[in-house]
């Protein structure tokens, strides 16, 4: 197997530390590791889904949705007349906070168990199917991209820890998976800070390439940003039930856990639907999200264990910093 040992010197004195690493990296727990007080075997898989390089190419996934969405919503009110304070207000974004976010929604995300990771993504499948379905292209397909930030997060994180599970060369995919989506990050935040910067008169000089293009395409970035995100979530509910299900020794603990589950989150989707239908501001955003992590919080205190608890504590914290971290384009989409 490839790791990160075969490509270090032999240093007796370094060589747990480099194990460690190299554990962790792939989700595993080193020989001596003393999580309950005795030493695993090589290898036993730790129960976490979201790790450090994980928790890390989901937060840099959320930071590319909301750099792509935010060039759109600029160029949507740069072009209205009427919206002209909207643009200010998401022109004003202090760039500077954009690692911060990445780097606080990675610690989220590292510390969130493989359980409740699994369950924050086919709730807001489930919620996502619901919205879809009964408004349609509305006007509010572009607030639930945004909605969905630290939902997509946990999806691509567990995607990861499923696909890469007893992969040979899981420390290797997992750094190159990080990189790449680092890079990706890297990237987006680049154009979305040259649009709000130079679009405007790059648009109206007709001498920049990328503003061009985004002059002619840009009204296809939700339509990139819905197939992309059908395809993540796709794969992320796969994953989530594969990861709850190996918990379960028989049938009968599935179904003790999935029925419960169930009516939870039925009752959870007609209830927000409702609030959505009615709501004429902001607060009821985040007042869904208090109403959601509840519903979770009693339902694993009955069916759950104590480290479920804790991490939706820790979900809720990472739901409450994505939303206000977009507050302004979270008002731009609801006055489109």
């Amino acid at each position: 197997m490839f790791s990160l040992v075969s490509w270090l010197p032999a240093l007796p004195g370094l060589a747990w530390g480099w194990a460690l690493l190299d554990a962790l990296l792939q989700g595993e727990s080193p020989r001596g590791w003393h999580g309950d007080g005795l030493g695993t075997s090589w290898g036993t898989p730790v129960t976490r889904c979201c790790l450090f390089p994980t928790g890390l190419v989901g937060a840099c996934a959320v930071s590319v949705l909301c750099s792509l969405l935010k060039v759109y919503l600029y160029i949507q009110c740069l072009n209205n007349p009427k919206r002209q304070a909207e643009k200010e207000a998401i022109q004003a974004q202090r760039w500077v906070l954009e690692p911060l976010h990445v780097v606080v929604l990675t610690g989220v995300l590292a510390l969130v168990g493989s359980r409740v990771a699994a369950l924050v993504v086919l709730e807001f499948s489930l919620r996502a199917v619901s919205t879809v379905l009964s408004l349609g292209k509305g006007a509010h397909s572009s607030q639930l991209y945004l909605l969905c930030q630290y939902s997509l997060g946990c999806g691509v994180s567990c995607s990861l820890s499923f696909l890469l599970e007893g992969a040979p060369h899981g420390t290797c995919n997992l750094v190159l998976a990080a990189g790449l989506a680092g890079l990706l990050a890297t990237y987006a935040r680049r154009l979305a800070h040259h649009v709000c910067t130079l679009y405007e008169l790059h648009s109206r000089a007709r001498y920049c390439g990328v503003c061009i293009l985004l002059l002619a395409a840009g009204h296809g970035i939700p339509r990139l940003l819905r197939n992309a995100l059908a395809v993540t979530f796709a794969v992320a509910d796969l994953a989530a039930v594969a990861l709850i299900n190996q918990d379960f020794l028989s049938t009968a603990e599935a179904v003790r856990f999935w029925t419960p589950l169930t009516i939870c989150y039925t009752l959870l989707v007609i209830y927000m639907q409702e609030e959505l239908r009615h709501s004429t501001g902001g607060w009821p955003v985040y007042q869904t999200v208090l109403v959601r992590m509840g519903g979770l919080f009693i339902l694993l205190l009955t069916v759950g264990r104590w480290t479920d608890v804790l991490h939706v504590l820790v979900s809720l914290l990472g739901e409450l910093w994505c939303l206000l971290r977009t507050g302004v384009m979270l008002e731009a989409c609801r006055q489109q």
